[in-house]
């Protein structure tokens, strides 16, 4: 038995969420349903834009990675996560939110002087999820945040597909996914966002490496790696990059490949609030099934089900005690 189901790496940021129309995004010119990087000064400009729209949830831990290991900790799997936060308030808040949900993490030593990195999620009416993220410290994510032992003691390593953006977060990433190997650890991935695939693929291909076990993507995603608008043919040629894979279709359900059969999952008919934290929901929930001995088809179905409840909450995850419960509802446990 190894201490850890699966280990993280990602950027930690501490999300406000703010509901906005379409009119406010081409004011603003964010483009729609994209994480796009930006520094502090325009996040300043686009907060004073806000000013007086209802905020939704503040100051809560996020970070793609971040959403899916804790997803993964709730829901009963031992887990730890490499992040990088600075010395100020939000780091406290990332690093007690790993702590409320029983996450090991690497910062555990004297944190620098900085500024924690920050995620502005603009949500409009059709429950798109707009992203502006201030990286701030995270650029700075480097391998010194690795912890070799704790991946070693780990079924699975988790790769964020934003750590591509950095040269220093990029190279740890690359190292992680080494150091699994190196050490019979299973390896997975996530493409994290189209622009990921699209702007950064030469990076992605080094933190790819020569095949990883099992990658996460949504349909755009799997469809731009592929370089194609056929997602049949997406899904073949996805076959060369991953043992195994999931593909999310939004309101289509997904589709699963363990290795041998693709099976399609339906998806669960919510009314959708929210998509902010879907993906991450979905691999984190599909994470701890696969280390509990479920099989792929099992592993969709209760991610899917785990996903639509995030769909229809404001905010990247639900109340602590909402995991236990979805997991005893669905395996009975």
């Amino acid at each position: 038995m190894k201490k850890y189901k699966v280990y993280g790496i990602g950027a930690a940021l501490v999300d406000t969420e703010i509901k906005v129309d379409d009119a406010d995004l081409a004011a603003m010119n964010v483009e729609k349903g994209l994480m796009t990087l930006v520094d502090e000064d325009r996040l300043k400009e686009l907060l004073r834009h806000l000013d007086g729209h209802l905020v939704k949830a503040t100051h809560a831990s996020g970070g793609s990675g971040g959403n899916t290991i804790i997803a993964t900790a709730l829901f009963g799997g031992p887990t730890f996560m490499s992040c990088k936060v600075a010395n100020d308030a939000d780091g406290d808040i990332y690093l007690d939110d790993l702590k409320s949900a029983g996450v090991d993490h690497s910062m555990n030593g004297e944190r620098e002087q900085g500024i924690t990195g920050k995620c502005l999620v603009l949500i409009t009416p059709d429950a798109e999820r707009s992203m502006n993220s201030y990286l701030a410290i995270n650029d700075t994510l480097s391998v010194d945040q690795l912890d070799a032992q704790a991946i070693a003691e780990s079924e699975w390593v988790y790769i964020e597909g934003y750590r591509v953006t950095s040269d220093t977060s990029r190279e740890a990433a690359i190292r992680t996914r080494e150091i699994a190997e190196e050490s019979g650890v299973k390896t997975a991935l996530s493409f994290s966002d189209p622009g990921m695939v699209e702007f950064f693929r030469d990076g992605m291909e080094q933190m790819v490496g020569e095949k990883l076990d099992l990658l996460f993507c949504n349909e755009a995603e799997a469809k731009g790696w592929a370089q194609t608008d056929d997602l049949d043919l997406a899904v073949e040629r996805l076959k060369n990059t991953a043992r195994s894979f999931a593909v999310t279709l939004g309101a289509e359900g997904a589709l699963v490949f363990d290795g041998t059969e693709l099976t399609s999952i339906p998806p669960h008919q919510v009314h959708a609030l929210d998509s902010n934290g879907a993906g991450d929901m979905f691999a984190g929930a599909f994470l701890y099934a696969i280390t509990r001995g479920e099989d792929f088809p099992t592993a969709g179905r209760f991610a899917s089900l785990a996903a639509g409840k995030i769909v229809a909450n404001y905010g990247p995850r639900l109340a602590s005690q909402e995991y236990s419960a979805l997991r005893a509802e669905f395996f009975g446990d």
